[in-house]
Parts: structure tokens; C-alpha cells; sequence
């Protein structure tokens, strides 16, 4: 397994929706969790993304 680099933790905490950083001191539990999940979800699709998957690209075996 790969060791996280927290300059990407860090680079995903600041790009991260400016509602889900505040959120987190929200007075409401429900608002505060909401933006907690937000941020742990930004964090994992910068740590692991996603493959963009261009559907007009030909599929051609190898």
C-alpha cells in the first residue's frame, strides 16, 4: 500500500466545497455531518480518481 502524502490531503481539504468547510462548525449535528462526509468523499477521489471514460474513444484490442 502506497503511503498518502498530506500535501494531496491538504490540496483536496482547500479545493474542497467551501459549504462542507464551514459546515463542519455547524450548531446542527445532521449539517455537520453532511459536511464531514463531503470532505472525506473529496479526499478519496483525490487520493484515488476515477478514470474518465471517454465513450467516443473505440475500444481496440491489444
Amino acid at each position: 500500500m502506497d503511503s498518502i502524502d498530506p500535501t494531496q490531503i491538504t490540496d483536496a481539504l482547500l479545493t474542497s466545497a467551501g459549504w462542507a468547510r464551514v459546515g463542519l462548525t455547524a450548531p446542527t449535528e445532521h449539517i455537520r455531518e453532511q459536511a464531514a462526509k463531503e470532505l472525506a468523499l473529496t479526499i478519496c477521489e483525490r487520493i484515488n480518481p476515477t478514470p474518465i471514460i471517454d465513450h467516443n474513444q473505440l475500444r481496440l484490442p491489444l
